[in-house]
């Protein structure tokens, strides 16, 4: 046994923070706009078979530390069973102190597990393990479950072009389910023209989900076009890309047209075609974007897929991606540029990988702003590497020194997790924790309908009236 380490007040620090957090912040609703959950399985309302399935299948986080704790591969993505690679989790967790995930981890099992009167380790792994599978049998525990049971209103998830959205209009057909879930744009195979192979292998599944034949550049964006529209119709109203820097080079239409069908005849680009090409498609995107009033969003600096061996044994997605250290402002600039300058730039929320960027993309999104949608342009939550309290908390400093924290949209999961939830209570602890501390320190004023309606917004009301979801209301007000 041990004391409950994830108290009520939890991260809360004084007696400011203690009353934004309760009064203002716990009760909000869930508005999740970027998130990585596989569709299929709310269609299916999946029930996870074991806490390992929920938990490790696919946390690339959970295996780098693993791995970093000397847990051979068997146990982290080989064919060791469920239970043997939870032990060896249990056995990493209290090796992880001062890590996230040692927050995550405790906190995920408080919520929605109902565990808090055991810290997660060796001797307390069967235990856990028995008790939460138990839980995991319960309907209350099935996808569907845990997403009522975190007041989850609406999430995005993350879906390529040539996607069916079979699982989403399932969603959508039941009217038994009153939790929005929906499609976002995720293009990047669309400029992935590095691999030839896999681009066209690409290109033809594209051209079959659009009754497309791809022969080309016209008929390529043809095709884009067509499950742009698509997805607009079954609700889509956000695009995501990730990038490893800005792209902003100059290009003609001939270059593109002649890069296009280089690579679709079997043959590769140059490093520098490649580049005006993917500035090319992203310049394409950002417009189809602005004519359907979409947000886009841009998540830049992952250095992605480093260890060669693992990737040709485990593939993408493995947990062997660092942050990238790439010019990012000038190129930046140069897009949003080209896009404002024709009255063409969407609503755009811009992500960073690497913390020595915060405060260029604090001051970017300045550049910007049309004096019309209030933060049109937005400085996404830390992600990734960053979605840890000293990278949520500079976060917030940055965007609070340069622009105006009072329209920020928030935090999301970016998570492949049911159980990834918590992130926003993490994320709300943190932030009441930041605005008490100044208003004991005499920083802000003492008003907490002031400060507690902007709590609010933060957490909910902002993301709201931002992206104008059709039929998700404001929320409790403090």
């Amino acid at each position: 046994m041990s004391d409950v380490f994830i108290t009520e007040n939890f991260l809360l620090e004084n007696h400011a923070a203690i009353r934004l957090y309760h009064e203002y912040a716990r009760d909000m609703p869930i508005l999740d706009y970027h998130c990585h959950l596989p569709p299929r399985q709310i269609a299916e309302d999946h029930r996870f078979a074991n806490l390992t399935e929920i938990w490790l299948y696919g946390d690339h986080y959970k295996w780098r530390a693993m791995r970093a704790n000397g847990v051979p591969e068997r146990y982290v993505t080989g064919d060791a069973s469920d239970f043997e690679k939870f032990q060896k989790w249990a056995e990493t967790v209290p090796k992880t102190l001062r890590n996230p995930l040692y927050h995550w981890t405790h906190l995920e099992l408080k919520r929605p597990l109902g565990i808090s009167d055991r810290l997660l380790g060796p001797e307390t792994a069967r235990g856990i393990w028995d008790e939460c599978n138990a839980k995991l049998a319960q309907p209350d525990f099935s996808c569907r479950g845990i997403l009522r049971q975190m007041q989850v209103v609406l999430v995005c998830t993350t879906d390529d072009p040539a996607d069916d959205l079979e699982a989403h209009r399932a969603i959508a057909a039941d009217r038994d389910f009153s939790i929005r879930v929906l499609p976002a744009f995720r293009p990047d195979k669309a400029m992935a023209v590095e691999s030839v192979e896999g681009f066209n292998a690409w290109l033809d599944r594209l051209g079959a989900a659009a009754g497309i034949d791809i022969r080309d550049f016209t008929s390529f964006l043809d095709a884009l076009h067509r499950r742009h529209d698509f997805f607009h119709a079954m609700g889509c109203r956000l695009s995501d890309h990730g990038l490893e820097t800005a792209l902003a080079e100059d290009y003609t239409e001939s270059e593109i047209r002649a890069s296009f069908a280089r690579i679709r005849s079997g043959s590769p680009l140059a490093p520098d075609a490649i580049a005006r090409f993917k500035s090319a498609m992203l310049y394409e995107f950002a417009l189809m974007d602005h004519q359907k009033g979409w947000t886009q969003q841009f998540h830049i600096g992952a250095l992605r897929n480093t260890n060669t061996r693992r990737f040709r044994s485990l593939g993408p997605d493995t947990g062997f991606d660092s942050i990238a250290d790439g010019p990012l402002a000038r190129p930046l600039a140069r897009f949003l540029d080209r896009l404002d300058q024709q009255d063409r730039l969407a609503k755009t929320i811009l992500y960073n990988l690497n913390p020595a960027d915060n405060e260029v993309m604090a001051t970017m999104i300045g550049n910007f702003q049309d004096g019309q949608t209030p933060g049109k342009i937005q400085w996404g939550s830390a992600w990734w590497f960053l979605d840890q309290k000293d990278g949520i908390q500079r976060q917030l400093d940055s965007l609070s020194n340069q622009g105006l924290l009072s329209r920020f949209v928030g935090m999301l999961t970016d998570s492949r997790s049911f159980l990834s939830f918590t992130r926003h209570e993490y994320f709300r602890r943190i932030l009441c924790n930041l605005l008490g501390t100044e208003i004991e320190k005499g920083l802000l004023p003492r008003d907490f309908d002031l400060i507690g309606g902007m709590v609010q917004d933060i957490c909910y009301r902002n993301a709201v009236a931002y992206f104008g979801f059709e039929g998700i209301g404001p929320g409790p007000r403090g």
